[in-house]
């Protein structure tokens, strides 16, 4: 029997169905957290066969204690993983700390943390990437300006999601982040790209290749969502494009990724762009070595009529899976923001589309910066239907 340490399952709150599906498959599944654990859910309890809790997730070295423990109570850890971003750091180092042999070690990070060695990796893998300068000072950061245009954007070179993003329009606009930039904080200055946002979202086994492949399509920019506190909307597509397969599969090559459930993030310009390409082109963003967040993992399941959840824990128990891949169909999510004063009401946009909702609910503070307060996802046939759906729910009262 494989032991297998999953940090975090608490939350996300829909995570605990990683640990349910590898217990199902046989894994003595080993819980850390900081949640009590009298707190967790019945269906957490179930899927785990221990749990340890620490007081923060944050303190390295009593985290670093509780693997300790459960390597002196159960044996030797064959997998360690949390599948969140945040954690990923802290999961290479307990890898390597513990001498894990599955995952990302310490010496892996650079290249999958930090936006400017992942662009080494995109070029290896014949992807257009945007030109870009590491903030030293002023001056380089205006000679940088006046060599691509603006916009630019400006973000940490090691940073999740859209927080502490710029958007740079002018000379003004430079000197204020430069001023206001965080200390210590490495930051990298690139292009601005015109384009919308395609993920390749894939189950890659023990050999590299591909065992699921879908992706999501995000019309909005996650930065001016984050900055402008706007509604939040992206959808599962029902048929992957084949650039986007190609440029996932390629990506997956060149980052040397083996037994991952990973989110690469393209964009697909939505015009012509000099030195990137013609417009629909795709060019490279970033990588995130593991699922895209929040619920997405669902709405990978809603969309293709499958469990994405078993399909990774069979990853790992078998290095293969038999899941149904089933119907295919567009999944959309609108994360709407409070404060706006919506046409539809929750209770009607519940009313008109019941039949074709598969979830709706406030969204955790956490999450709500990116993705809105009020989140409904639902399934559509076609994207026509699916468009509809984002005006009708999305439309706004005119002021008197």
């Amino acid at each position: 029997m494989k032991n297998v340490i999953f940090i975090s399952p608490n939350f996300p709150t829909n995570y605990w169905q990683f640990c349910r599906e590898l217990k199902n498959n046989g894994m003595n599944v080993l819980g850390i957290g900081d949640q009590p654990y009298d707190e967790l859910t019945r269906e957490l309890k179930d899927s785990l066969n221990d749990y340890y809790k620490v007081s923060s997730l944050e303190n390295e070295d009593e985290v670093y204690r509780a693997v300790a423990f459960l390597t002196f109570k159960y044996g030797r850890i064959d997998w360690l993983e949390s599948n969140n971003e945040y954690w990923l750091e802290q999961d290479a180092r307990l890898r390597t700390d513990f001498n894990i042999q599955s995952g990302f070690h310490t010496e892996d990070i650079p290249r999958i943390k930090y936006k400017s060695r992942m662009k080494e990796y995109y070029k290896k893998a014949g992807i257009p990437v945007a030109p870009y300068y590491m903030v030293e000072n002023l001056k380089g950061c205006l000679d940088f300006a006046a060599k691509v245009g603006y916009p630019l954007v400006a973000k940490p070179d090691n940073g999740v999601g859209a927080s502490d993003t710029w958007k740079i329009e002018n000379e003004d606009q430079i000197k204020n982040f430069f001023d206001r930039r965080i200390e210590g904080v490495s930051y990298i200055m690139e292009e601005f790209i015109h384009a919308e946002v395609n993920s390749y979202d894939a189950i890659i086994d023990a050999n590299g290749e591909p065992m699921f492949e879908t992706g999501n399509v995000t019309p909005m920019s996650i930065m001016d969502i984050v900055n402008n506190l706007d509604n939040s909307i992206y959808y599962i597509v029902k048929k992957l494009p084949e650039d986007t397969r190609k440029a996932g599969r390629a990506a997956v090559k060149a980052f040397g990724v083996k037994s991952r459930f990973v989110h690469f993030e393209f964009f697909r310009l939505t015009k012509d762009q000099e030195g990137m390409g013609k417009k629909g082109d795709v060019v490279a963003l970033e990588v995130n070595m593991r699922p895209c967040g929040g619920f997405t993992p669902d709405m990978i399941n809603y969309a293709h009529s499958t469990n994405v959840y078993k399909i990774w824990a069979d990853m790992i128990a078998f290095n293969r899976s038999t899941v149904f891949v089933g119907k295919h169909a567009y999944c959309a999510f609108a994360g709407r923001r409070d404060g706006k004063n919506f046409v539809m009401s929750d209770e009607d946009v519940l009313n008109r589309y019941g039949e074709k909702m598969k979830m709706a609910g406030r969204l955790p503070d956490v999450l709500s910066s990116a993705m809105g307060n009020q989140m409904f996802v639902a399934v559509f046939e076609t994207k026509k239907e699916m468009d509809g759906f984002y005006k009708n729910i999305l439309e706004c009262k005119k002021a008197n």
